[in-house]
């Protein structure tokens, strides 16, 4: 029998129970009991009706099922479904006497139709971040603060040193000496970047906000870096470090089969013969990686020890791996002590929120801006020295 067949004798056989119903009133009024006639028609009527309702909801689940394909998965039965789909409870229904007793389980599950909505996905705190650089340069250098759109100073360009020995009354007078100098400023450099958001998003996550801020400042740090080592100076770029230094020149030493290490002893010896002290390489990580690798005739390493934690470092200098230096590249340097080199801070890293840029206001909008204000002194461009690796062989 298909649904509708069962659905029309289900409706046939509450007629004939509301009928016998109406006859029972009556013998109950008129004798005060049911005749045994009457409570059989009775029970065999709703035991039929057990049944056809048992087949009713079987056929509609196979029907469902084969409307979706078969790929629906089965729904978990309920108690009552579990009772009247049981051969116990049909062979019950067909004669009931006595006490009908069965265990059921409870379908509680995960499907929509049980405790699926109470089930919570698990979420990872926070937000996972790309990798992010570690920056160094700002940390080799001396750091001052400045009221001023620009830092002025006065270097000295020229000394001619005629000091001699010379008698109590020269006849021809003393020596002179000449001093000559030139003056130089370095403008204070804007960096900055914004980004849109909405509004409510931010109300809503709180903690949205503080990741979009530190990334933003992450990303002003970054450009800083760039533009201290290698910033170019045109326009409203800061002159980098890198872009003032003195071409590499090998003062005069022969060196056999010279390698990396060499290369960079001399450039030591070149700031060293300029009257300054070098107390920092900066290099690409590749290139630092490929020195540390460097192996004796036997394959052992030269300097670095794999299973200890060495700094970086190079003929008693600190070397400072950086991607903000191009592979092949080198710097070495007076960085610290504020002698040839200083940072100046105008306006420190700052993150501003506002509701009023453009339409902002009616688009339920917001703009996080953020900028800082640096600039960068170099007063002994002789004190740094930059060069390259690539006319040595590639295994040096």
């Amino acid at each position: 029998m298909n649904p509708e067949q069962i659905k029309a004798a289900l409706d046939k056989i509450s007629d004939q129970i509301k009928a016998q119903a109406e006859q029972a009133e009556k013998e109950i009024k008129a004798h005060a009991k049911l005749s045994e006639e009457t409570r059989a028609a009775v029970d065999k009527l709703l035991t039929q009706q057990g049944e056809l309702q048992a087949r009713l909801q079987t056929a509609e689940q196979m029907v469902a099922k084969l409307e979706t394909g078969g790929s629906a998965p089965a729904r978990p039965l309920s108690m009552g479904e579990q009772v009247t789909a049981s051969e116990d409870f049909e062979a019950f229904a067909q004669n009931p006497r006595g006490t009908f007793r069965m265990s059921v389980q409870a379908a509680i599950g995960s499907g929509s139709s049980s405790a699926g909505d109470l089930i919570v996905p698990d979420r990872v705190p926070g937000i996972v971040m790309p990798g992010l650089r570690r920056l160094t340069i700002r940390d080799l250098l001396n750091w001052g603060r400045t009221t001023s759109n620009s830092i002025e100073f006065v270097r000295e360009n020229v000394y001619t040193n005629n000091a001699a020995p010379v008698s109590e009354n020269p006849s021809d007078g003393k020596p002179e000496s000449n001093i000559t100098f030139e003056a130089d400023s370095a403008p204070v450099a804007t960096i900055a970047h914004w980004v849109h958001a909405s509004r409510q998003v931010l109300a809503d996550v709180p903690m949205l906000q503080s990741y979009i801020d530190g990334r933003l400042r992450y990303g002003l740090a970054l450009v800083e870096e760039a533009q201290l080592l290698k910033g170019s100076g045109v326009g409203l770029n800061i002159e980098g470090i890198y872009t003032q230094a003195t071409a590499y020149s090998n003062p005069g030493v022969v060196v056999q089969a010279e390698t990396r290490i060499d290369r960079l002893r001399l450039a030591l010896l070149q700031v060293e013969l300029s009257e300054y002290f070098a107390d920092g390489i900066v290099l690409n990580p590749i290139d630092w990686t490929a020195i540390e690798l460097t192996k004796t005739k036997d394959e052992a390493y030269l300097f670095a020890n794999p299973r200890s934690q060495n700094l970086p470092g190079l003929w008693g200098r600190n070397v400072v791996p950086t991607q903000a230096m191009s592979a092949g590249d080198f710097l070495v340097g007076a960085f610290g002590g504020g002698l040839a080199v200083q940072g100046w801070d105008r306006e420190d890293a700052n993150v501003q929120v506002s509701l009023e840029d453009r339409d902002n206001f009616i688009k339920n909008m917001v703009t996080l801006r953020c900028e800082e204000r640096v600039a960068l002194t170099v007063y002994r461009p002789a004190a740094f020295v930059k060069g390259d690796f690539d006319d040595l062989t590639p295994s040096s």
